[in-house]
């Protein structure tokens, strides 16, 4: 008859368990293999692989001995405790190196592993984080208002007629948008104290990267990555962009930047009418324009999943994100299925 360990992890003897973290830790300290290597060999978890580790390396190999009293043992000290409370609540990832202003589980792992030389998953630090009493939370920003009035003439009226106009000339309708991305990024959520909405104090005089794109309804995604700040000059070299190789007119629907309406971008316009046209979404509205989802792909998906701690390490990350969106064409259209968005989901334009 075999043993109802070898079928319920939770029966193991003690005596097996402490020769398997044994075994785990010799692997890793001696034969140099990777926690990753040694979890997959042993059919171990990753996070009890680290787990195992960190016990070694802080409390020597009695410390792998299982434990008799209840709940996980924890591997940080009272000082690494107060420390961590006091970084997350009083700073941001910007200060200690990093290319945001939100703590994300990846990159308190990364800090924790840099200041203290401890490893740890996510899934325990988000653990630990509780216990201190800190939660992932979305972060205070002000509102601007907007003007309801004015929002629903552009769906009822304004946009119609862009639909119209696309039908009677065969162009393509599409929806632009810029952003910056770096140490002032300002998506997602980050840690602090349960109960208070931390509040975020963002610089900007570390370096980043302006973003132009523009999105379809079929799909078509085109962006330009630039470190030059925006202007009339250098909105008008995207525009250029957006019309090499375009069989099709474009009727392009953008924000009220003031870019987006000076002199130089009018006159270009309309040197260039028969291939482009200007539209504007009503003031403080980005939630109608689908492109706003591309920096929600970027940043929230991208960037912020990233301990990135240079401007190197985020120009690599911008472009693998932006050129496997660019790939993703039903990812692009997806842009256009939210409630916010799905008016303009035209798939097809009649020639």
């Amino acid at each position: 008859m075999k043993a109802e360990w070898l079928f319920d992890a939770r029966k193991i003897p003690d005596e097996v368990m402490n020769y398997l973290r044994r075994i785990a830790v010799q692997a890793i300290e001696e034969k140099h293999y990777s926690p990753e290597l040694v979890a997959d060999l042993l059919g171990i978890s990753r996070s009890s692989i680290y787990d195992w580790l960190n016990w070694y390396r802080n409390g020597g190999e009695e410390d792998l001995d299982t434990r008799k009293a209840p709940g996980a043992p924890w591997v940080m000290t009272p000082d690494m405790d107060e420390w961590l409370k006091e970084t997350i609540v009083h700073s941001t990832p910007e200060e200690h190196g990093y290319d945001t202003v939100l703590w994300t589980l990846n990159i308190i792992v990364d800090l924790l592993k840099e200041k203290w030389g401890i490893l740890v998953s996510d899934s325990i630090v988000a653990i630990h984080l509780h216990r201190l009493n800190l939660s992932c939370q979305q972060p205070c920003y002000p509102a601007l208002d907007q003007d309801p009035v004015k929002v629903e003439q552009y769906l009822k009226d304004e946009f119609p007629k862009i639909q119209k106009l696309a039908q009677e000339i065969g162009a393509d309708i599409g929806f632009e948008d810029e952003s910056w991305v770096g140490a002032n990024t300002r998506s997602g959520r980050t840690w602090g104290l349960v109960g208070s909405p931390p509040i975020v104090r963002v610089s900007d005089d570390r370096g980043g990267y302006h973003l132009w794109s523009m999105v379809t309804a079929q799909g078509e995604f085109v962006y330009r990555v630039d470190e030059r700040s925006i202007n009339s000059e250098v909105y008008i070299e995207f525009l250029k962009k957006l019309l090499v190789n375009r069989e099709r007119p474009l009727l392009l629907i953008v924000d009220n930047a003031s870019y987006h309406t000076s002199k130089k971008v009018k006159e270009f316009v309309e040197r260039h009418h028969d291939k482009i046209q200007l539209f504007f979404l009503p003031p403080h509205s980005p939630e109608l324009n689908p492109d706003e989802q591309v920096w929600n792909q970027i940043k929230h998906r991208g960037v912020e999943k990233k301990p990135i701690k240079n401007k190197k390490d985020l120009e690599h990350c911008l472009y693998v994100g932006l050129e496997k969106l660019q790939k993703n064409i039903e990812r692009v259209r997806s842009f256009f299925k939210l409630p916010t968005t799905q008016y303009a989901d035209l798939q097809e334009v009649p020639a």
